[in-house]
């Protein structure tokens, strides 16, 4: 495990936002630096030399020197602006280096599955990072897990990694990555029987347009006043002439 110096310049209270934004338009980031039982202190720190650090590894143990002072800190906690991704604050955590303590660290998956190269399975990685505990010297900068040998419908969990000089704080049947078959898209067909829906045409064969030339009135409906009757139409009987 890498130990790397920064330094870091102290501020005497949490700040408002006005003063703290005033900090990061400057290339500075507020952090509080905590515990160990001793009084928590407010520095800023570099924006491009704590980038620089995350980078290189997120969990290095770090001396940070300030006016006053001097720690033994890894990065515990990190604010991300919401849009930007930039950051806004850092908390960094005191720690011996004789104690053991609990850290996330990154999950590797190394090799070729074979569920997915010559089955034709879909590998889901399920877990990404694992918590676990141990000393500060001995944090790794991540975990590899090989999934050479995994085949389709098969899975790791928590308990196939393998031991190391930590602990691991998951469920040991936790499922870290499987290989799964590919889903089926599902092709609707007509029920047996069924008609196919026609689409009805306006104006066909053997159907009068609405509005045509010729078309019968309503039942009930009267005629325009002078508008001769229907060719074939019926016609009241004459009275007789006496």
């Amino acid at each position: 495990m890498q130990q790397i110096k920064i330094s870091a310049e102290s501020r005497e209270s949490a700040g408002k936002r006005g003063t703290l934004s005033a900090f990061r338009a400057g290339g500075r980031i507020p952090a509080v630096i905590y515990g160990l039982e001793k009084k928590p202190v407010n520095v800023t720190v570099d924006e491009k030399a704590i980038t620089a650090l995350i980078r290189k590894d997120p969990n290095a143990i770090i001396t940070i020197s300030y006016q006053g002072g001097e720690d033994v800190v890894i990065i515990k906690a990190i604010q991300r602006h919401p849009v930007t991704d930039k950051y806004r604050h850092f908390d960094f955590q005191r720690i011996s280096l004789t104690e053991k303590i609990k850290v996330k660290v990154h999950l590797k998956l190394v090799g070729e599955c074979v569920g997915a190269k010559v089955e034709g399975g879909l590998v889901e990685h399920t877990m990404r990072e694992l918590n676990i505990s141990c000393l500060p010297t001995e944090i790794p900068h991540e975990i590899e897990l090989d999934v050479t040998d995994l085949h389709l419908n098969h899975s790791l969990r928590v308990k196939d990694i393998k031991p190391g000089k930590f602990d691991l704080l998951d469920a040991p049947e936790q499922i870290l990555v499987s290989v799964t078959a590919p889903k089926e898209e599902k092709v609707e067909t007509p029920a047996a029987g069924a008609e196919a829906a026609t689409p009805e045409v306006v104006g066909a064969k053997g159907k009068k347009e609405e509005g045509a030339e010729g078309a019968a009135p309503a039942a009930g409906a009267k005629a325009a006043p002078g508008a001769k009757p229907a060719a074939g139409g019926d016609k009241k009987a004459e009275a007789p002439k006496k």
